[in-house]
């Protein structure tokens, strides 16, 4: 929907690729769709489902036997976003980082776009 031809809507670290495929090959799904939704002390959240099957209307990206389904409405709110993954003694988990956010709150669960 808001493709560059030639671009992927989002781009994926190795680290978060072997993750989302640890993830899909032991849940048995398709892949993982992300999306925005609201909440949070900045006023939106990132979300991650697993699915079955891409939507009609989904962006899919794969990428190191990785896949990920962007629903279009949040398309203009990732585009050129690089998910990763990182470990550290006391948490791990993914990584957002995102062009198009203007403000996050300060545990960084939370964002704000322009």
């Amino acid at each position: 929907m808001f493709a560059i031809p030639g671009k992927q809507a989002v781009t994926i670290t190795p680290k978060a690729a072997n993750q989302i495929t640890k993830l899909m090959t032991s849940a048995g799904h398709a892949g993982l769709r992300i999306g925005i939704k609201k909440g949070g002390c900045a006023g939106m959240e990132y979300t991650m489902e697993y699915v079955n099957e891409a939507d009609v209307n989904d962006e899919v990206v794969e990428q190191d036997g990785a896949r990920v389904m962007i629903a279009p409405m949040v398309q203009m709110f990732l585009f050129g976003t690089e998910i990763d993954y990182e470990t550290s003694l006391l948490e791990s988990g993914f990584k957002f980082r995102n062009p198009n956010v203007t403000e996050a709150c300060g545990c960084g669960e939370s964002i704000k776009f322009g």
